[in-house]
C-alpha cells in the first residue's frame, strides 16, 4: 500500500516558506552647487527621489526612517550629511538601501580683507581671509558682472577704473558681501595715464600668481603704450578686454614682443593685432599664439582710439607657470 505523506495543515508550517521580496531600489540625487559640481559640497539641501513605489529616508544611518512624500525632501543644518533611502511596500518589503553623502553649506563667507599699496606706479591689492578652496572675484561695472580673479591679489595700472569691487565665493557657491576698493586717490602715485610714446612705454611690474589690470582713457591722437616682462618660468596665459565704455564701438590694439613698440604699422612685427570693442569682451586675444611667443621676455601693448570719441577700457593680464 502506498504511503501518502501528510499535507501541512493550518497549524503545520510549510517546508518551503515563501521567498523574501526585494523591491527595486529608488534613485537618489541632489544638486551639487559651487565652484565644482562634483565635490559633494552644496548650498542646496533639497534631495530628489525617483521611485515607482513608496519610499523612506534616514538621516541617522538607518536608526530611524521617515516616510517620503512626492519626489523630494529637504535636509537642513550645515555640515556633512549621509542620506539613506529605500523603497518599501505595504507588506513591509524593502529595497536595497541607496546611500549618498554630501556637505551642506549655506553660510555666506566673510568679505575678503584688502591691503592696498602702491608699487612702481601701480595699485597692488593683496587679499586675505579667503577660505580654503574658495575664489575671489572682481567687478568693474558696479557689480553688474563679476570675473574670477587669479592668484593672491590684483595689480592695477591706469587712469580709467575709479572703483572696483571684490568678493569671495566659497566651495558651495555662497557669496560674501562685496567690498569697494577705490583706485582714484589723488597723490597716491598709482593713478596715471599710460605713456603715449611707443619708444618709452609705461612699465607694468609683473609678479607670478596675480591678476593684472591695464586701464585707461584714449581718444584720437592719445594712444596708450604699456610694457612688461614675463618672468622666467611663466607665460602670458590670457590677455583680454574686460571693460569697454564708448559711443565708438571700434578701437585698435596690438602686441609686440619687445620692450618698446617700434613696429610702427608693420603688422608682420606684431604678435597679434586687430580691432576691439564690446563684441570682444572676455575674448583671450593671445589664445592662438605659439607658446614661444608667450614665455619669458618683454612685451608691449598698444591701445588706441582712432576716432574723436573718448574710450575707456580695461585689459586683464594673467600669467601661468610654463607647463612641464
Amino acid at each position: 500500500m502506498a504511503v501518502v505523506p501528510p499535507q501541512p495543515g493550518p497549524n503545520v508550517p510549510s517546508s518551503n516558506p515563501p521567498k523574501a521580496v526585494v523591491l527595486p531600489a529608488p534613485q537618489l540625487s541632489f544638486t551639487d552647487t559651487g565652484l565644482s559640481v562634483s565635490d559633494g559640497v552644496t548650498v542646496n539641501g533639497l534631495w530628489t527621489v525617483v521611485s515607482d513605489l513608496s519610499w523612506e529616508y534616514s538621516l541617522d544611518q538607518g536608526i530611524t526612517w521617515t516616510l517620503g512624500s512626492g519626489g523630494q525632501f529637504e535636509v537642513t543644518g550645515d555640515g556633512p550629511k549621509m542620506i539613506w533611502v529605500r523603497a518599501r511596500d505595504e507588506l513591509g518589503n524593502t529595497s536595497e538601501i541607496v546611500k549618498v553623502s554630501c556637505v551642506l553649506d549655506t553660510m555666506a563667507p566673510m568679505e575678503p580683507s584688502v591691503n592696498a599699496q602702491t608699487q612702481q606706479g601701480a595699485w597692488l591689492l593683496q587679499f586675505s581671509g579667503i577660505e580654503p578652496g574658495a575664489r575671489w572675484e572682481y567687478s568693474l561695472d558696479q557689480q553688474k558682472s563679476w570675473m574670477p580673479g587669479v592668484g593672491l591679489g590684483l595689480a592695477a595700472l591706469g587712469n580709467a577704473v575709479t572703483t572696483l569691487w571684490v568678493r569671495q565665493v566659497d566651495l558651495a557657491g555662497n557669496v560674501s558681501a562685496p567690498q569697494a576698493v577705490p583706485l582714484e586717490q589723488p597723490g597716491s602715485g598709482a593713478w596715471q595715464e599710460a605713456s603715449g610714446n611707443p619708444l618709452q612705454p609705461t612699465v607694468l611690474p609683473l609678479q607670478a600668481d596675480r591678476t593684472y589690470l591695464i586701464h585707461g582713457s584714449v581718444v584720437r591722437g592719445d594712444a596708450d603704450y604699456v610694457s612688461w616682462s614675463v618672468p622666467a618660468g611663466q607665460r602670458l596665459a590670457s590677455l583680454r578686454l574686460v571693460q569697454y565704455e564708448s559711443e565708438d564701438a571700434i578701437a585698435f590694439y596690438a602686441l609686440q614682443r619687445a620692450a618698446v613698440f617700434d613696429a610702427g604699422v608693420d603688422v608682420s612685427k606684431m604678435a597679434v593685432y586687430g580691432h576691439m570693442g564690446p563684441q570682444d569682451l572676455l575674448r583671450n586675444v593671445v589664445a592662438e599664439l605659439p607658446a614661444a611667443v608667450l614665455t619669458e621676455g618683454p612685451m608691449t601693448l598698444w591701445f588706441q582710439q582712432t576716432g574723436p570719441l573718448p574710450t575707456r577700457y580695461a585689459m586683464e593680464l594673467v600669467l601661468r607657470p610654463v607647463p612641464n
